[in-house]
């Protein structure tokens, strides 16, 4: 059971037998649970709500989930997204989180797995910085652990919870190599089962952010290594 206050979660299903079972299992959790059918009335729901994660099935019957997740990114939804699909194939994996989700999981899966993901979306705190403190680079950028925002002056940078905590980790080792397993590890999951891509699209759309914002700092990828964020030149 959570402590606290409930996550909001919203679950974007259109068959009763995968929705009603996974909302039960969530409320049992503690968390509060909203369902949307179709992808229209999902982008509706998050626009207004907000909520902490969205579960979202790639299947629906109005619009496709990869659409669905990027107009949520596009809307300005930083929240955590998994996407749930029956689709086999590593090229709908990577598209997938290439327009903006989190995390991936293939039907059928079990309800635990599904938890686990989602406790791992909202367990943000354990991988920023040491101490929860801001980090300010030679550059001017400012990544505030204890509200998940970044700014470049007045300037606030909108990165989802994935690629903020990237960026988190790199920065609390600036000009130092974090290797790929540590980003792996540390981001995403000791357990994860899927392939080391989902962190090359990670990286790829925070150094896309990182370089439309001109914020003097570049992600360098060392080969065979891993990652590291310095001051560009």
């Amino acid at each position: 059971m959570l402590l606290g206050m409930a996550h909001d979660v919203l679950v974007v299903e259109d068959e009763e037998d995968i929705a009603v079972p996974l909302i039960r299992t969530l409320e049992r959790e503690g968390y509060e649970v909203n369902r949307a059918s179709s992808g229209a009335d999902a982008l509706t729901f998050v626009v207004d709500e907000d909520p902490a994660v969205v579960i979202l099935d790639l299947g629906l019957p109005d619009m496709d989930g990869i659409d669905v997740c990027r107009q949520m990114r596009t809307a300005g939804y930083l929240g955590g997204i998994i996407m749930v699909t029956a689709r086999a194939g590593e090229l709908d994996r990577v598209v997938g989180l290439d327009v903006g989700a989190d995390d991936y999981l293939a039907k059928p899966f079990g309800l635990a797995e599904l938890l686990a993901r989602v406790r791992a979306l909202l367990r943000r705190s354990a991988i920023v910085t040491p101490d929860g403190s801001t980090v300010t680079t030679a550059s001017g950028l400012k990544i505030d652990a204890a509200s998940r925002r970044v700014h470049l002056g007045d300037q606030e940078i909108a990165l989802t919870a994935k690629e903020f905590d990237v960026l988190a980790v790199l920065a609390s080792h600036h000009d130092k190599v974090v290797p790929r397993e540590t980003l792996m590890n540390q981001v995403w999951d000791q357990n994860w089962y899927g392939s080391t891509k989902t962190l090359d699209v990670t990286i790829g759309r925070l150094r896309s952010k990182l370089e439309a914002a001109d914020a003097g700092e570049r992600v360098v990828a060392i080969r065979g290594v891993g990652f590291r964020l310095e001051t560009g030149t």
